[in-house]
């Protein structure tokens, strides 16, 4: 039953949508439920398995003695042509899975069988400006809605039970390069997205909308100068500019068009109040054009959801001249320290830095790297702010040539990228997917032109090793030890689980699901989906038994921006497919 925005005879889509749903329609998502998330096991309806994002679920049913009997138990096509980049979380609520797929598709699917239940692919312009692939990362479920982002950045409404559209809202202009491919997420009500495309010169922004009918409630823009606003009874109201002073970290009008996109997406902190985000690259990439700060771009900001008011923001990578980013999750954890509980929060950024923080007040706790190598700085200072190596800075073009090149560590791409790494509650570790590569990177004259690529810079990835470049490390916060390491030929590319049970789940680009002893790291189980993993696995139970499901298909910015890293991965095929695995009824009750 698919659903492209063309009307339907009232009483078919009726009659068809009760024939294929489940014999009990899904329940209503309440602000109670989203709440718990974290601690309940029969369903997930967050992104991350909890709005802290720690992708930890407190099943043991399925652990490091009997995962070596985990079978696929049923698998759907995605179908068409559009088989690719499918790095989505699923969501599951009453019986019903929830899951998006490449190109702005959504999915309704029975989760006993995984019969598709309903389908909607949103109609996408020619023109869509998609920096790194067709993908999307997943929905947000609230009240009997279905919601999720699209490539010409756009907010969708669907009913839970049918895939009609509720309602439908232009987030931004996706001509000027604004796109949406993270999964929005409920706090306290309010429905809150970010925006992408900060290689356009955008200026990224939250904002927060009424899930029940998308009217805006507040906006808040991610570059220093420019003015936040709430929205009650249909009027705009300031609500201060972001930074107080436009242009104080920044040249001249290039605050303008900051880029500094939240294209990630977020996590809410109950105990602070507070939202997480993080914030992509200055715009353009040749960082001579601005010197400067440039906030809030490569940063984490705290966020008030009620307003959008910036409580605080902690930058990893200061006029960021390599795409660094400061967008990967920022984690909230508690661990004990001199007798007391430290509210923290985690972060691995894709400038090579673990960041341990303060997550009440924004103060760097700890810094240290995660990956081997790190060529563009010499260290982090006392407050974590990076101690430059000058002479690995690109540098700077003339209108006649570009300028120098230099070989940077990490890549571009990250020490780790967009994919979520993983934090156990029983080993007090993070499970993170990284990876070993560097880059020639040069500067190159550019000017800003509405909709076109705005970098300024050209590079080439490498890899750092002949036998791996993707390594899974469990790190402790703590200490800034690495307990474990995984290495794995291709770049890893998908998400991270880490279960009660003492395992922790994770893809490679080759096609396995593996699962790993979180305590030794150990490689206690694979199994091979066809097609590159490049999503996010998760893990609920259902009728007495626990589940895991994952999305298969090779995709994302590797292919697309690789360099030699993409040659190494080449001959892997595209592909579109969701697989569930658990144990046969009759071995979970010898274990």
């Amino acid at each position: 039953m698919k659903h492209t925005g063309l009307r339907q005879p009232l009483f078919l889509t009726a009659l068809c949508a009760a024939m294929l749903m489940p014999s009990a329609a899904a329940l209503a998502v309440t602000d109670a439920e989203i709440l718990k998330d974290a601690t309940t096991t029969d369903q997930i309806v967050t992104n991350g398995l909890g709005l802290q994002g720690q992708r930890y679920s407190p099943l043991s049913i399925l652990n490091d003695k009997n995962v070596k009997e985990l079978r696929p138990v049923w698998t759907m096509s995605f179908g068409g042509e559009k088989q690719r980049g499918q790095q989505a979380q699923p969501m599951i609520k009453d019986g019903v899975m929830y899951v998006t797929a490449s190109y702005s598709r959504v999915f309704a699917v029975d989760a006993r069988t995984g019969r598709e239940l309903w389908q909607y692919e949103a109609r996408l312009p020619d023109d869509i400006r998609p920096c790194c692939d067709v993908i999307n990362r997943g929905v947000a479920l609230y009240d009997d809605l279905v919601i999720f982002g699209t490539l010409d950045a756009k907010l969708v409404a669907l009913n839970k039970d049918t895939g009609k559209v509720v309602w439908r809202k232009n987030v931004a202009d996706h001509k000027a390069g604004y796109s949406i491919t993270a999964a929005p997420l409920v706090v306290n009500g309010k429905l809150i997205t970010g925006v992408s495309g900060g290689e356009f010169g955008v200026v990224g922004k939250v904002e927060a909308y009424d899930p029940k009918n998308g009217e805006l409630l507040w906006s808040r823009p991610t570059v220093e100068g420019h003015m936040g606003y709430v929205y009650k009874d249909g009027k705009a109201i300031e609500n201060g500019i972001s930074g107080g002073e436009a242009g104080k970290t920044w040249p001249g009008d290039l605050w303008k068009t900051g880029g500094a996109a939240p294209w990630l997406g977020g996590y809410y902190d109950a105990d602070t109040n507070l939202l997480f985000f993080g914030t992509g690259n200055p715009a353009p990439w040749n960082s001579h054009l601005r010197p400067g700060d440039n906030l809030y771009s490569s940063s984490r900001l705290a966020l008030n959801p009620d307003d959008g008011t910036i409580k605080w923001h902690f930058q990893t990578t200061p006029h960021d001249g390599w795409d660094f980013d400061g967008v990967n999750e920022l984690i909230s954890f508690d661990y004990q320290e001199g007798g007391k509980t430290v509210k923290a929060a985690a972060t691995a950024d894709r400038n090579g830095f673990f960041y341990v923080l303060d997550r009440t007040n924004g103060k760097f706790i700890r810094g240290f790297p995660f990956v081997d190598k790190i060529t563009w700085a010499k260290g982090l200072d006392k407050n974590g702010r990076p101690i430059y190596d000058d002479s690995n800075r690109p540098g700077s073009p003339s209108a006649a040539e570009k300028g120098k090149s230099v070989f940077s560590a990490p890549a571009f791409l990250g020490a780790k990228n967009w994919m979520p790494m993983a934090y156990s509650q029983d080993t007090g570790l993070f499970y993170v997917p990284s990876n070993e590569w560097g880059m020639d990177i040069w500067n190159e004259d550019i000017a800003y032109k509405k909709g076109a690529a705005y970098l300024g810079a050209g590079f080439t990835i490498k890899p750092l090793n002949e036998e791996y470049i993707g390594v899974l490390r469990a790190i402790d916060p703590k200490t800034g030890k690495e307990v474990w390491r995984h290495k794995n030929y291709a770049p890893l590319w998908g998400g991270v689980l880490t279960t009660k049970g003492n395992l922790v789940f994770t893809g490679n680009p080759e096609g396995y699901l593996q699962a790993f002893n979180a305590k030794t790291g150990e490689k206690v189980w694979e199994f091979q989906t066809g097609s590159g993993v490049i999503g996010s696995p998760v893990t609920w139970e259902m009728d007495g038994e626990q589940y895991v499901s994952v999305l298969s298909g090779w995709g994302g910015a590797v292919p697309l921006w690789g360099g030699e890293v993409a040659k190494r991965v080449k001959h892997l095929n595209q592909g579109g497919m969701l697989w569930t695995f658990k144990l046969p009824k009759e071995l979970v009750a010898k274990h």
